[in-house]
């Protein structure tokens, strides 16, 4: 289970490409480094009592939890004037009270499988090593979904899903990386349930 201690809670937001998206940065983690938690809606968050407290705003749309942040996703009736301090209060007080942010254990590392072939072993890695720190600078994730006739497919979670600029970086940079790092195996990069 990852929970905050209690700590006295510093809460900063970030803006990202997702104009419908605000990431709100604490000074301590909330979740293992490499692992991240989607809850597109509410129904999904039934392990994350912070992600389960912020769908109680009418304006929250999807929220994601990853290292030090969480990004939440608002519908785009409301402008982020309207709401960001209320948002960024009510998850600062949560933070401060300690209470678990994700109830989740895991036995082994979910990104790597042994039972894998070696070309998703690098597909994993790669994404892991050189997408991931990028991808949550800007509140989100690109997730791997599956690999078949040398089309990688990815999932978009947190500021990524319904971003403006998510094709780029899925063609210009995840597809231009993979297929330059593994020219043989690698044909393509489509994005997975969008």
């Amino acid at each position: 289970m990852l929970q905050a201690q209690k700590r006295p809670v510093h809460l900063y937001m970030e803006a990202n490409p997702n104009p419908n998206s605000l990431k709100f940065v604490a000074n301590f983690m909330l979740a293992d480094d490499g692992i991240s938690f989607d809850f597109p809606d509410q129904e999904s968050a039934k392990d994350s009592p912070l992600a389960k407290e912020l769908f109680n705003f009418a304006a929250v749309e999807r929220v994601f939890i990853a290292a030090n942040f969480v990004t939440v996703t608002k519908n785009e009736e409301v402008s982020w004037a309207e709401i960001q301090e209320v948002i960024r209060n009510h998850i600062k007080s949560y933070l401060e009270e300690g209470k678990a942010v994700v109830n989740a254990d895991f036995d082994q590392d979910p990104l790597f499988d042994e039972n894998d072939s070696e070309t998703v072993k690098k597909i994993k890695g790669i994404l892991d090593e050189y997408i991931r720190p990028a991808v949550e600078q800007d509140g989100g994730a690109i997730v791997f979904h599956s690999f078949q006739d040398g089309i990688v497919k990815v999932l978009l979670q947190g500021a990524c899903s319904g971003c403006p600029s998510s094709t780029v970086t899925l063609k210009a940079g995840i597809e231009n990386l993979l297929t330059r790092m593994l020219p043989e195996e690698v044909k393509g990069v489509e994005a997975e349930g969008v």
